[in-house]
């Protein structure tokens, strides 16, 4: 199969998967103690979680700490959560085009939430009206579905300027390109060829966050929770790599991008054609019926939308924001590729897309 779901998940990088195995060991290889606990074994990988830590530290701008976590998502909710004051009522902001993880826990909260529009490129204009004495504002950097490329670092600015964090889902971004320098910020190790399960909350130093779950108060008494050696490693490792091979990674995915766009000139463009990672393309094609495409197309994995939400029969939100027609929305593909993927399985993967499309008239 040729694999085109980049935003969906990336291939775990092989020295990520060598970092784990060490961790994984059983009794003869001694590498499977709990790194909470005093002695050597346990000290050993305590020593292993701190060098994660510092790795991928690097991902983020300087002045913070970095929680680790079982995933963005965790991340999110810890930042949203936690830097909620008890009986606090003021207002969040977050944009049209969030995650589930972040609207989705915006409207738990139980405070007026303000939703902040994107024109038809997907963009949110960096001098949009926030709410008045706003204690959060949430704009993710790179969307999951179209690409797009918030302007962050001015949106940060302003949030503080008025009082308000300011989060940034960066998930999309880590690794492959600065992050801005915001108050909070959440990443997942599997979205930059690390494995699942653990991603990381990067907290400014200044801000204070408390605990939204109750335990052994690990990660500083954050994040309760016996953390994995393993996951850490493989997280650490893919972060370094991530860190080193930016300028080469760009290169191939911007070359990719290019032939893509010549693969599929028929198609419409979704979102901005230029305020966009070129890793993400979202295309769509008249009259296209993309449940028959899928099936008929089984040797490439795709997306119709962002892979949370696939499945459920809705018109993906985002598009919805760009103002597009519900139809359109439901005609609309989602291709994702980066460092694994080469030109020809991208042009084979291309062929029998538009093959298959041309088949339905």
């Amino acid at each position: 199969m040729i694999y085109c779901d980049y935003q969906a998940t990336t291939p775990l990088a092989p020295e990520a998967r060598e970092a784990m195995l060490r961790w994984l060991d059983g009794p003869e290889g001694g590498g499977f103690g709990n790194p909470h606990s005093p002695h050597r074994m346990g000290r050993q990988a305590d020593a292993a979680v701190e060098v994660a830590r510092e790795r991928v530290a690097a991902l983020f701008p300087a002045g913070g700490q970095v929680i680790f976590t079982s995933g963005a998502t965790e991340a999110i909710n810890l930042a949203m959560r936690g830097s909620a004051e008890a009986g606090d009522n003021r207002p969040v902001a977050v944009s049209a085009i969030e995650h589930a993880a972040v609207l989705d826990t915006a409207h738990s909260l139980g405070c007026p939430v303000a939703v902040l529009p994107v024109d038809h490129t997907g963009l949110v204009d960096s001098s949009v009206a926030l709410p008045d004495e706003a204690r959060l504002v949430a704009v993710m950097q790179v969307n999951n579905e179209i690409g797009t490329i918030q302007p962050c670092a001015q949106l940060a600015q302003r949030a503080r300027q008025t009082g308000a964090l300011f989060l940034c889902d960066a998930v999309q971004a880590a690794g492959k390109m600065d992050l801005p320098q915001a108050d909070l910020i959440a990443v997942s190790a599997h979205k930059l060829h690390g494995p699942k399960g653990i991603g990381a909350l990067w907290i400014r130093d200044g801000v204070e966050l408390h605990a939204v779950q109750t335990g052994g108060g690990q990660e500083g008494g954050l994040r309760s929770g016996t953390l994995s050696p393993a996951l850490c490693a493989g997280f650490g490792m893919a972060a370094k790599l991530a860190v080193e091979r930016r300028a080469e990674d760009a290169a191939q995915i911007d070359a990719l991008w290019h032939r893509a766009r010549d693969l599929f000139a028929g198609w419409t463009l979704n979102g901005s054609e230029t305020q966009r990672w070129h890793g993400n393309l979202n295309i769509r094609r008249e009259g296209l019926d993309v449940a028959r495409l899928m099936s008929d197309v089984r040797q490439v994995a795709f997306s119709a939308g962002s892979a949370c939400a696939s499945g459920s029969g809705r018109p993906s939100h985002v598009l919805q924001a760009l103002s597009l027609k519900e139809s359109e929305a439901k005609q609309s593909i989602r291709l994702g590729f980066g460092r694994y993927t080469t030109m020809t399985e991208l042009e084979q993967a291309a062929n029998m897309i538009n093959d298959a499309a041309a088949q339905q008239g």
